[in-house]
């Protein structure tokens, strides 16, 4: 069982929390190659990544008014409503994307906090229990920035916070090279099974 006592620093001592902007500051989202991407919860992958692939974009003169809520690397995104517990580290490539009324951005003090070590945190299922008991009820629920800022937070030595994030990308690595592997092995089955068909068939 994870204890918390150790936990004395609540997150917004940590971090700056920021809800997305207003649904109706949004509403001209679309599909423009031009426009500036916004992120959703339905674009945060499990792996605590944002998938790019269906990405609405605002154009470029509407994003301008919202500056305040452009990305920077080492971000967090979290979901505040629907699918609660989701949450994407953002990477270099993502800078200046926005997020929308459904996300909270969290902005790590990184002298005080790595951003790949908070990641981690936020994302250990016992953290994420503790996160999601604290939800506000409804038909939906959802988090808000006092909820949030209200999470105890582990708060490791930055040697043994740099330390922790190492081995943990090291991890994602292998894995990633495994799963690499097994979608490799899938089509090469896939290729067997359709040479010895073709093969019986006369194709």
């Amino acid at each position: 069982m994870f204890e918390f006592e150790e936990a004395k620093v609540p997150l917004h001592d940590l971090v700056e929390i920021t809800p997305g902007p207003s649904g109706s500051l949004l509403d001209r989202l679309g599909d423009d190659p031009d426009g500036i991407p916004v992120v959703s919860p339905a674009d945060i992958t499990d792996r605590h990544q944002v998938n790019p692939r269906n990405l609405r974009r605002l154009p470029r003169k509407d994003a301008e008014k919202l500056r305040r809520y452009a990305l920077r690397e080492g971000d967090i995104v979290v979901v505040r409503q629907g699918a609660l517990g989701r949450l994407a580290h953002i990477a270099h490539n993502q800078e200046t994307w926005l997020y929308n009324s459904s996300c909270i951005r969290l902005r790590p003090d990184g002298l005080r906090v790595l951003p790949e070590y908070l990641t981690l945190y936020l994302m250990f299922p016992p953290v994420q229990e503790l996160l999601l008991s604290r939800a506000v009820p409804g038909t939906v629920q959802s988090l808000n920035s006092e909820i949030l800022g209200e999470l105890p937070v582990v708060l490791l030595p930055s040697s043994r916070q740099r330390q922790l994030a190492e081995v943990a990308a090291n991890i994602d690595e292998l894995a990633q090279a495994h799963r690499s592997t097994l979608d490799h092995l899938e089509m090469l089955k896939i290729s067997v099974v359709s040479n010895y068909l073709g093969t019986e068939t006369g194709t």
